[in-house]
């Protein structure tokens, strides 16, 4: 895929340009409407590959639940690996901006494969969840109360923390928005012991000394979006003195590790990928 049209639809995708835009824009660098409709299902997720793991894998036992939120009920996809003898660490899994999808829930399997609790909240709960529709859902989730949304995420990290699964080791991990969001989470939770943001929007740099978890910053070389704000991050972290490492994966796109997705590459996902587990377990099962 031409690089031009991979940074055309993520400016779509993050609600820069509005359809119609976006497919104007598309039928000019394609050469045609025609051929903008041909592109179009090439650029869009594809969950029918979503499942590395499939849900019915015996390694794991997946539960959907409920609980608490700031303003209402909670939805999420719980995952456990299924011969566990004892409690285990946990770990939230952020989901996308097109909410909780078949890709975030194989991660989540992924991640119990790991030996962890994983919890994948759907973070348009309080709008009645996350629809087919992945265009919707990115509109749904630009309409979310940022300031709920963060105490949303809280509620998950207590939620697993206090699951009779768990120890009180919960980490974050989070994707394009919910990479951003878990940014917010290692600001404002005491609670989380490591972060892991993929190719997240960096906080206030007047917040980033309240951090007390460590971090993994997993960035894409070409995401120049995101990447615009990595050196007044790396400021604020140095001046903190928090525990981070950065990750540049050269070569790729933001949304990388998306398997289901026009921008994925292998061989940095399965890296990124890597890196996390043994962060996490580092920080968590250590």
């Amino acid at each position: 895929m031409r690089q031009d049209i991979i940074d055309l639809y993520d400016d779509y995708t993050h609600s820069r340009l509005d359809r119609r835009v976006f497919m104007d824009r598309l039928a000019k660098l394609a050469g045609g409407t025609a051929a903008a409709a041909a592109l179009l299902p090439m650029l869009r997720n594809n969950y029918a590959m979503a499942a590395i793991v499939p849900e019915d894998d015996p390694g794991v036992q997946t539960e959907r639940v409920t609980f608490p939120g700031a303003s209402g009920e909670m939805q999420g996809y719980l995952v456990r690996p299924a011969d566990a003898s004892g409690e285990l660490p946990g770990v939230v899994v952020v989901h996308e901006n097109r909410g909780l999808n078949p890709h975030i829930e194989d991660v989540a399997r992924r991640m119990a494969l790991e030996g962890f609790v994983a919890l994948a909240p759907d973070f348009l709960s309080p709008a009645g969840g996350t629809p087919e529709d992945e265009d919707q859902a990115r509109e749904m989730i630009g309409q979310l109360d940022p300031a709920q949304t963060i105490q949303n995420a809280l509620a998950a990290v207590e939620f697993l923390k206090n699951h009779e699964a768990t120890t009180d080791a919960i980490g974050v991990i989070g994707f394009c928005w919910g990479g951003g969001l878990a940014n917010q989470v290692a600001v404002s939770s005491t609670e989380v012991g490591a972060v892991v943001p993929f190719y997240g929007r960096q906080p206030a740099s007047e917040d980033v000394a309240k951090i007390q978890a460590p971090l993994l910053l997993q960035y894409a070389g070409l995401d120049e979006r995101i990447n615009a704000g990595i050196p007044e991050y790396e400021r604020a972290l140095q001046e903190a003195e928090v525990d981070y490492t950065i990750e540049m994966y050269e070569g790729v796109n933001h949304a990388f590790h998306n398997d289901t997705g026009s921008r994925y590459d292998q061989e940095a996902a399965e890296l990124a990928w890597s890196r996390t587990i043994d962060f996490l377990k580092q920080h968590l099962a250590g």
